[in-house]
């Protein structure tokens, strides 16, 4: 039995593929179709399974030096808690300089089907441009099945865009030596509109770890059960206004209020007024930004336990300049941010912080990923005077003092074979779900203090 066992293992092992499916009467799959347009699609969080069902008239490339439409799909949280989607659209070679930018808002409440499904057909949409100077056009059917109205029907909206949000999750973890419970709550209420941007959020967050170990008493002669209770708790509300001024200006304030066992903070209160300026206008916030951040404001701390400057609350004045470029285009994508702060009382209490992420697209097949960050840090006020205990330093239940923290990582990938990626595949869950199975690459994109741009791709 194992001797014929081997036998069929070897035979599938070393009988090519192509010679199997010869025997089985079954032709190799055309994956191309002649004359069909050649797209790259940079997006990381669409659907490619999906997409490529379909829209089977496209020929769905790897690299984007091969394609004739570069597709770039980017992301950004819309007033209402949905999500809204910019699909940029950049043909290349023989369709040079046709250009378009479609655009896709889901609700809060979409499925991740009616999500991928409306997406995937502005994409349809705005392809039929370049389709339609293609013989592709002649297999294409366009149809309207929609409800024609004489007078459309004017919304009012009861809520005045105003959306809220509750969530609370309770967890626990239990076992002989271990017991762990943590609950977390949220609420927020937000209103967006394109004069004014207003956000308000409260979390709360309590974890109580048990770390249960026997002991062999001497005295008593038993073995007795030492329990050791580990607690973090915090809680904080925070409020963003900001004015739009002009494409190119915002101004606005962040205030909020703290309480955190980790930072040894009984109380925190800040106030803290700030101007945008963005380079590029915000209109252009989905491709590119370089905004500079300038904010300052009053903070007032009262503190658990004694700090190591020996104070117990104290009022004090912060200014903070963030500078920040994000830029994501065919040859990949770029997000650098500078941040620095100090308190107005002492300019040697200071932080400074580079981040960044560099994705390049170097040559066929070849991409290059760095990402990092440095920060120097001398402003840790708040730190709690004595030393530090075991259960502090093992389970981080209170922060401790640094100078300086380093991040770091290199990544390169090179693909190569066949250009073309059309065929579907979903056995054995390869790259099946909604967000799985991009077709290019991408990157998330983060907004700064008014928030007014960010995208993720």
């Amino acid at each position: 039995m194992l001797k014929k066992l081997f036998s069929v293992l070897l035979f599938f092992i070393t009988v090519p593929s192509g010679m199997i499916i010869a025997q089985e009467g079954l032709p190799p799959a055309d994956t191309t179709r002649k004359n069909a347009i050649r797209l790259f699609i940079d997006c990381q969080t669409c659907d490619m399974n999906y997409i490529r069902e379909e829209m089977p008239y496209i020929n769905y490339v790897r690299d984007v030096k091969e394609s004739q439409v570069y597709l770039l799909v980017t992301r950004q949280s819309t007033g209402s808690g949905g999500t809204g989607y910019s699909l940029l659209f950049e043909g290349e070679g023989e369709f040079a300089g046709m250009k378009d930018t479609l655009t896709y808002n889901s609700r809060p409440d979409d499925t991740q089907n009616t999500t991928r499904a409306g997406l995937t057909k502005v994409m349809s949409a705005g392809l039929m441009r370049y389709v339609a100077k293609t013989p592709i056009i002649n297999e294409v059917n366009i149809s309207y099945q929609g409800i024609r109205q004489e007078s459309p029907e004017q919304l009012e909206d009861k809520w005045n865009y105003w959306v809220f949000e509750l969530q609370t999750m309770p967890r626990f973890d239990l076992e002989k030596s271990v017991e762990m419970y943590s609950w977390t709550n949220s609420a927020s209420a937000n209103r967006i509109t394109p004069e004014w941007k207003i956000e308000n959020s409260f979390s709360q967050s309590y974890s109580k770890n048990t770390y249960i170990r026997d002991m062999y008493d001497f005295e008593s002669g038993d073995m007795i059960e030492i329990r050791t209770e580990a607690i973090r708790s915090t809680w904080s509300y925070d409020n963003l206004t900001v004015k739009s001024l002009s494409d190119h200006w915002s101004i606005g304030f962040r205030g909020g209020v703290e309480s955190s066992t980790y930072n040894n903070l009984d109380l925190k209160v800040n106030v803290a007024p700030a101007v945008e300026y963005d380079i590029f206008p915000y209109s252009q916030s989905n491709t590119k930004q370089l905004r500079v951040l300038y904010g300052i404001g009053y903070i007032y701390n009262n503190y658990i336990d004694t700090t190591i400057y020996e104070k117990t609350s104290e009022n004090l004045f912060q200014q903070t300049l963030d500078i920040a470029l994000q830029v994501q285009q065919s040859w990949g994508s770029a997000n650098v941010s500078l941040g620095t702060s100090n308190y107005l009382h002492d300019f040697s209490k200071n932080q400074i912080e580079l981040d960044g992420y560099i994705r390049l697209r170097l040559f066929k097949g070849f991409s290059l990923n760095i990402n990092g960050s440095v920060a120097f840090i001398h402003d840790q006020i708040e730190l709690e005077k004595g030393s530090v205990s075991d259960e502090d330093l093992y389970l981080r239940l209170r922060a401790l003092e640094t100078a300086y923290r380093y991040e770091g990582s290199v990544g390169i990938t090179y693909t190569f074979g066949s250009i073309f990626n059309n065929i579907v595949n979903p056995r054995f869950g390869s790259g099946g779900g909604f967000g799985g199975g991009s077709g290019g690459s991408g990157g998330g994109m983060g907004a700064g203090y008014s928030g007014r741009g960010g995208f993720g791709g």
